[in-house]
């Protein structure tokens, strides 16, 4: 029961940062559901509560969808999610991790000083981005850094930018979460979670959404920034300690 108890809770605080930083909430959820079950178990249910999350979110914001940037991310996020997957048993996770960290880090920083600066929705970015969002949710565990880096480049209104990024999230995870059943990551005796979930995502996006009228688009900015850069310097840390 005490289990349980801390699980949704991390669930419910993972949920309302997530949807006021725009990015999903297993980037939280999984670090700290980690501490509690075993890897592959936490695996599948941060997935299934990551579908509760952004569904949420979706249904609080879908009128605000960006069509043409959701069509340029979310084919290339469906094909190279699949090749992640391919990929994944062959490549050290942790080395990548620490990779993909140092580039954002970067990435996020010259972002920050440079705020103005902008680009224009280009199918090239549009594919780049949603192809590599897709290989890095199955390569190092979490798509968002690089989906959330690629949207904050097109500068968009901060309810487009929940809306279409929930909606790019989706697809991908109603890509990979059929091969983690296959492969038998959830125990019998935690599917009683799964409803639990469901409630924590809905009400966690509903304060996250409250919360969101009270900040500016600017300060919205640069908490996606602030925040891509926290869980990068995080990879970099966990490359370092594998390493050394």
């Amino acid at each position: 029961m005490r289990e349980t108890a801390i699980i949704i809770i991390f669930a419910l605080l993972a949920e309302i940062w997530g949807t006021i930083a725009g990015f999903g909430s297993s980037s939280i959820f999984l670090p700290l559901i980690s501490q509690v079950i075993d890897f592959h178990n936490a695996l599948l249910l941060v997935a299934i509560y990551h579908i509760f999350g952004n569904a949420s979110r979706l249904s609080l914001f879908y009128k605000h969808i960006n069509k043409k940037i959701l069509i340029l991310f979310g084919i290339p996020s469906i094909i190279l999610t699949v090749v992640g997957a391919l990929l994944a048993a062959h490549i050290d996770q942790t080395i990548l991790k620490m990779l993909l960290g140092v580039v954002l880090a970067l990435f996020a920083s010259y972002s920050l000083w440079r705020p103005k600066r902008s680009i224009k929705p280009t199918k090239l970015f549009g594919v780049v981005g949603g192809g590599l969002s897709g290989l890095t949710a199955w390569l190092v565990g979490t798509g968002w850094v690089l989906r959330g880096a690629f949207m904050t480049m097109f500068a968009l209104p901060k309810e487009q930018y929940i809306a279409t990024i929930a909606t790019v999230a989706l697809i991908v995870d109603f890509t990979r979460i059929p091969i983690y059943f296959g492969n038998g990551f959830l125990d019998k005796d935690l599917w009683v979670l799964i409803p639990m979930l469901l409630i924590a995502a809905f009400f966690g996006s509903w304060i996250g959404k409250r919360m969101i009228k009270i900040i500016s688009e600017t300060v919205f900015r640069k908490i996606i920034l602030g925040a891509i850069i926290v869980l990068s310097l995080l990879f970099v840390y966990q490359g370092l300690i594998y390493i050394f």
